[in-house]
């Protein structure tokens, strides 16, 4: 398969990127309201690690358009570092915010820059190891495809081996070029749903539809019940992704929450 070939430019992975790119950006937009609590910033600091994951996102899809698979792992493992960050902001703020320690010292540095974050092997071990969040964790590394899509990740981003070289070169007919597509396709999927399954199980608040604000806003009465409806989009992703591919997690999800999951 050639990268200028129909089969490669019509493939699955196009639409599904297109899809997450259009989620993040809804995402992002709809959660500035909720402010960060723990932090000195006036909004919501995830609106904008998730527009720098859209970004990122519409990157993959660039350079895979233009036939390079090689470049486009190097960018799915700055996503999944992009993801583990943005989980472990948040859990760090749960735990440690209190009326006692009404900023978070750690967080609110980096949001300064005044102070890294810890290395991914750090953060990743503090997300596997929060209590709130146990029953996704057990769900999400009960086998190693976590671990295999690091390594892979990492496999093409170092050179590991010289076929994932030849996969940046489009003018040379690879014949496994087919198949790496169909394995990055899943590899973002499963990204895109560990990073999913713990913003929603954590996040709640996110996972709201605007209905109730905009009826405030309006200085109309809330429709009854309207502060637990679920947004359209992340109904949408909700189905399609985690519950289609990981119905066990959006089982745990759907039990956890207030929120008017379908």
């Amino acid at each position: 398969m050639m990268p200028g070939d129909q089969e490669y430019q019509n493939h699955l992975v196009f639409t599904d990127l297109d899809q997450y790119i259009g989620f993040y950006d809804s995402l992002a937009d709809s959660i500035f309201q909720f402010m960060s609590c723990g932090t000195s910033s006036i909004g919501n600091i995830d609106t904008y690690s998730f527009l720098s994951m859209r970004g990122t996102l519409s990157s993959i899809r660039t350079v895979l358009e233009n036939g390079q698979i090689n470049d486009a792992y190097a960018l799915l493992r700055k996503f999944y570092d992009s993801s583990i960050i943005t989980i472990y902001t948040n859990l760090y703020l749960e735990e440690h915010f209190s009326v006692k320690n009404f900023i978070v010292e750690k967080i609110d540095n980096w949001l300064k820059g005044r102070e890294e974050l810890p290395e991914y092997r750090i953060m990743s071990s503090y997300i596997r190891n929060a209590s709130s969040v146990k029953q996704i964790t057990r769900l999400l590394y009960s086998n190693d495809r976590y671990k295999k899509i690091r390594k892979r990740c990492n496999d093409h981003t170092h050179y590991n081996f010289y076929h994932n070289v030849l996969l940046n070169e489009v003018e040379i007919y690879a014949t496994n070029r087919g198949k790496a597509l169909d394995e990055i396709v899943c590899d973002i999927r499963d990204i895109i749903i560990l990073h999913l399954s713990y913003l929603f199980f954590a996040k709640h608040n996110y996972l709201r539809s605007s209905d109730y604000i905009d009826a405030l806003e309006c200085g109309c009465v809330p429709e009854l019940d309207s502060e637990y409806w679920v947004a359209p989009f992340i109904q949408k992703i909700f189905d399609t992704i985690i519950a289609k591919y990981r119905p066990d997690i959006a089982k745990i999800i759907k039990e956890n929450t207030s929120m008017q999951l379908k």
